[in-house]
């Protein structure tokens, strides 16, 4: 197991814990993107939420410099995973075609959408680097494993 795998194994735990019996969207998400974000400060620039909210995604807690605060379905990163309903990485977001620009800084993403228990996509953990290359296939098994955790605890799915 690699140091990152042993990192996300332990943040598992940490957010398991801190969410155990609670059902304040705002509250679970902030201490989560709080979590990921101080947990790998050296590789996330920006950690947060987007929540789908009257047909668009709408910006929900994060940790990081200010961020867009609405954006379409199927636009940028955040857009397509909605509309495609699956999980994306983006090693270099300016070959991505369509990529919104909330900061300069912003060089690669990964972006996992949650889902409610009618399997419909309710918002999305939105992670930058300021690196390229920053995300693999490591870190998308295990946001997934997160997003799986948020979805049972906010949105009531098994």
């Amino acid at each position: 197991m690699t140091s990152k795998e042993q990192t996300y194994e332990t943040v598992y735990k940490e957010i398991e814990s801190v969410i155990d019996g609670e059902t304040n969207e705002t509250s679970v998400l902030a201490n989560v993107a709080a979590l990921l974000h101080e947990r790998f400060a050296e590789r996330f620039f920006w950690t947060g939420f987007y929540l789908v909210c009257d047909g668009e995604l709408q910006l929900g807690p994060f940790q990081g410099p200010v961020a867009c605060m609405h954006i379409q379905k199927g636009r940028g990163v955040c857009g397509t995973a909605w509309a495609e309903e699956k999980s994306i990485i983006v090693p270099d977001v300016e070959a991505f075609p369509g990529h919104i620009a909330c900061s300069a800084h912003s060089r690669s993403e990964i972006v996992v959408p949650l889902f409610n228990s009618n399997k419909e996509v309710v918002g999305e953990i939105d992670i930058d680097s300021k690196y390229l290359n920053a995300f693999d296939e490591v870190d998308r098994l295990y946001l997934e494993k997160i997003a799986q955790l948020l979805t049972r605890t906010l949105y009531r799915t098994e």
